[in-house]
């Protein structure tokens, strides 16, 4: 089945319900007071899923490859942001590795992605 919009790609729908759990999560407590930190794991939030959607509309294989690879550095400073929280108190250490475990699932499938257009080129 041919994929025609980036809504229908399994990575970016995944992308985005990481994006609003983080906006969930940043709009609580200590960690809506954090300008700095809350507002950068936001905007590294959307880079992911708006680095699927713009590569994917870019209608070229080697644009989307490389806008893979962007989601994939922004799902990891997501991550790495997320482990700062939990170890400030922002998040509940459960909250925090179910987050880091959505950003891990959005890697591998990213990474996947990248695989295919790599081998199907």
């Amino acid at each position: 089945m041919k994929v025609s919009r980036f809504e229908e790609l399994i990575a970016w729908q995944k992308a985005k319900a990481l994006c609003v759990q983080v906006y969930r999560v940043t709009a609580k407590g200590q960690f809506a007071k954090d300008f700095g930190l809350r507002d950068q794991i936001q905007r590294a939030s959307v880079s992911v899923m708006s680095n699927i959607a713009e590569g994917f509309d870019r209608n070229s294989r080697p644009e989307f490859a490389r806008f893979l690879t962007f989601a994939r550095g922004s799902a990891g400073e997501v991550r790495s942001q997320l482990y700062l929280a939990a170890d400030l108190g922002y998040v509940h250490p459960e909250e925090a590795a179910a987050l880091i475990a959505a950003c891990n699932e959005v890697t591998r499938i990213l990474v996947a992605l990248r695989k295919s257009l790599d081998r199907s080129y």
